[in-house]
């Protein structure tokens, strides 16, 4: 090893090489290799290797990763901007998450949070406080996301584009807090590194695109975390109420984030418990000084938990029956199909997530054991959750990746020389980036939810107007419930739609512990009505499971004056759900 390090010194700008710079690179690929060898325990239920790899020669990748790892060689010798670190981690992230915008959307969930923002964008936000839950089916959703997509509509227009652009300013706003949380809590290098090593998780870059509310969790919940912080080490009115709006706004994103909010105990019992011990050393020279800041922070996270506490109380009220429902909802149906759905933790640590973070995550443990280090449980508390309750499936914490990367920060600090250090994480950012750019982006491409988007932009493309949409139940696979597909077509069409929904509920039994039995609590939206008085040059559109789909009488009959102007069949053919779809035109 050392005698190949001597060699490539002699080559120019790499003269300055190390033998850990090979070691390093070399482990790299040597963790690509791995898990393409052992791609078959990757069971992600979305972009899994075993599926992405499929089709592809994985060795293709390699040329692309050896590239990268010389490019993360000459950025470590770079110095990065440390006086625009936020700037820097902000603008950086943005542009790596652009490239995926093209993506389709690829989970079916998307269907209920477009509707539900589309009834605040037709109908006003008053409209929408009183009917969420009522004639806008909420299922297992809170409200917060919804509406912004809701106001983003109703303001700037119902665009795909606008939401992909809100969602991506949350991720790298996000990326920024990270860096801020590692900064307040030790200092300007883990915050940084924090910061970078959010981008090495591959799985991320899959969701960002998405008209979902995983990633506006991940941002309103990492928002809480440091505006607590920041309300407990300077207090004032004004942080105070910040940080109470903010944990209101994490509350109602998700209702994975009550549980995690317990990471707000923690933080105070650190900080109390910090204050503490500087007033034992203190207190001879400062009198009751220690115990004044101790009484500081008590009062300040009283403060906090009060305000925000009244906030959330208030909104409970208003809706508690929905509430109510919805946990009991999943008590007896989500908590118990979390063992059905779920994935493992090797996918998601290993494969979703790159191995260095999850490496560096483990020994940044031992660092912090080591050191002593109170304040490592406010980090830690998230990911020690995870496991201690088995949570195996990785979009329910997306929002602990925050502080999984902090951690990862906090273990490569055990290597001394910065740039190192920074050569280990940009190693693993640009090896992630080539799966998720190489690997999954070409693959969530094919999967055949692309036919709506492209269906829509076509339909787009050729100046419709109206168009009259109808859906066929397929008799091979009846988990999910084709009228869902309606809304995302909508999402990616410009056209007034028209929908008659009329597809019986299946059997209890075949949909009981189905993941997808939200969709068959479908209730067709007003603005979606029949119209009898359809225009003469109205297009057709068929959303089926299958290119030869028997049509149902009504729709042939519809159809009988039409001709078949085009077809959307792409598939990856994994999936046992596709949709298809077929447009037709007047003869």
């Amino acid at each position: 090893m050392k005698m190949l390090a001597d060699r490539i010194r002699d080559f120019g700008l790499l003269r300055e090489i190390k033998a850990e710079h090979v070691l390093i690179s070399l482990l790299t690929l040597v963790a690509y290799l791995a898990l393409v060898v052992f791609r078959s325990l990757d069971d992600n239920k979305l972009t899994s290797w075993h599926w992405v790899f499929l089709g592809m020669d994985p060795n293709k990748l390699l040329l692309v990763l050896v590239i990268g790892i010389i490019a993360a060689y000459l950025f470590s010798k770079a110095s990065l901007p440390e006086r625009y670190s936020a700037p820097f981690l902000f603008i950086s992230s943005f542009i790596i998450a652009a490239i995926f915008w093209r993506m389709p959307e690829v989970v079916v969930d998307t269907s209920r949070y477009f509707t539900q923002a589309k009834h605040l964008e037709v109908y006003g936000i008053g409209y929408f406080f009183r009917e969420w839950g009522q004639s806008i089916v909420a299922w297992t959703d809170l409200p917060l996301i919804p509406f912004l997509y809701g106001l983003i509509f109703k303001f700037l227009g119902e665009s795909r584009l606008y939401i992909q652009i809100f969602t991506t300013l949350l991720f790298s706003a996000t990326v920024v807090l990270t860096y801020r949380i590692g900064e307040t809590l030790w200092g300007e290098d883990i915050g940084l590194f924090g910061g970078l090593l959010l981008l090495g998780i591959p799985y991320i870059f899959t969701q960002i695109p998405l008209m979902l509310v995983d990633i506006p969790t991940m941002f309103f919940f990492t928002l809480a975390i440091f505006t607590f912080i920041k309300a407990l080490d300077q207090g004032g009115a004004g942080m105070i109420i910040i940080s109470a709006i903010s944990i209101f706004l994490a509350f109602f994103s998700k209702y994975s984030t009550w549980l995690m909010l317990s990471v707000l105990a923690v933080i105070f019992i650190v900080y109390f418990i910090e204050e503490r011990r500087q007033g034992r050393m203190l207190i001879e020279r400062l009198f009751l000084f220690g115990q004044v800041r101790q009484r500081k922070i008590l009062y300040r996270g009283v403060a906090v938990v009060l305000i925000s506490a009244s906030l959330i109380g208030t909104m409970v009220f208003l809706k508690l029956g929905i509430i109510s429902e919805q946990i009991e909802l999943l008590v007896s149906y989500q908590q118990p199909g979390l063992k059905r759905w779920g994935e493992s933790f090797y996918s998601t640590f290993f494969f979703q997530i790159h191995p260095f973070l999850t490496l560096a995550a483990l020994y940044s443990a031992y660092a912090a054991l080591k050191k002593k280090d109170l304040r490592y449980a406010i980090i830690s508390w998230l990911v020690l959750l995870v496991f201690l309750l088995q949570i195996e499936r990785i979009r329910y914490i997306i929002m602990v990746f925050p502080m999984l990367a902090l951690m990862a920060s906090y273990g490569l600090q055990e290597i001394r020389d910065r740039d190192l250090r920074k050569f280990v994480a940009l190693c693993a950012i640009v090896s992630s980036l080539t799966v998720a750019v190489f690997a999954y982006y070409p693959f969530l491409q094919r999967m055949s939810t692309v036919n709506l988007k492209s269906a829509g932009e076509y339909l787009n493309s050729i100046g419709a107007e109206d168009i009259e949409v109808f859906t066929v139940l397929s008799k091979d696979f009846i988990e999910v419930n084709p009228a869902v597909s309606v809304s995302i077509l909508d999402l990616f069409s410009n056209q007034n739609i028209t929908y008659r929904y009329n597809h019986p509920s299946p059997p209890w039994e075949k949909i009981q512990t189905s993941s997808l039995r939200f969709t068959w609590d479908y209730k067709n939206p007003q603005y979606y009505t029949f119209n009898n008085n359809l225009k003469e040059n109205t297009m057709v559109v068929v959303i089926s499971g299958a290119e030869d789909e028997v049509l149902p009488n009504k729709i042939a009959q519809r159809l009988k004056d039409y001709r078949l102007l085009k077809v959307f069949k792409t598939s990856v053919g994994i999936f046992r759900h596709q949709t298809l779809v077929k447009v037709y035109q007047p003869m």
